[in-house]
């Protein structure tokens, strides 16, 4: 089966920490995912600029393992992403901000990013948001 998944909460925030084992046991069970979707708050998970306490799970930066380490697609919105400070160099260029903070391994994409992979998958499952 063919999983898209679409996180619309912040890293600290305890969908996110779900978003991601479930990803993980979709995988582990041999199914696949055909894109990670993150919008809302949940482009915070996409900032290399996140810092996690030490005695807390550095949820962020377990999903910029998980994506690097199966080779997902992983997908910022990027209206979500700038108006939340979510950059990459192209975007900081554009609007002449002092730095990009996109994490290695991610991708500013429109909303059509999210549409695509719905119509690729056999089940688009969505954790958080308002």
């Amino acid at each position: 089966m063919k999983f898209a998944i679409a996180l619309f909460s912040p890293p600290h925030a305890p969908a996110s920490r779900r978003a991601l084992r479930f990803a993980e046991a979709v995988l582990a069970g041999g199914h696949d995912i055909v894109r990670l979707f993150f919008y809302q708050d949940g482009v915070h998970s996409a900032s290399a600029n996140i810092v996690t306490a030490q005695d807390e799970l550095d949820v962020a930066g377990e999903w910029s393992r998980f994506i690097a380490a199966h080779q997902l697609d992983g997908v910022v919105c990027i209206a979500a992403g700038l108006r939340r400070g979510v950059l990459d160099e192209q975007e900081a260029r554009r609007y002449a901000r002092a730095a990009a903070n996109l994490a290695a391994g991610w991708e500013l994409s429109g909303l059509g990013q999210l549409h695509e992979a719905a119509q690729q998958a056999d089940r688009l499952i969505c954790f958080g948001g308002d």
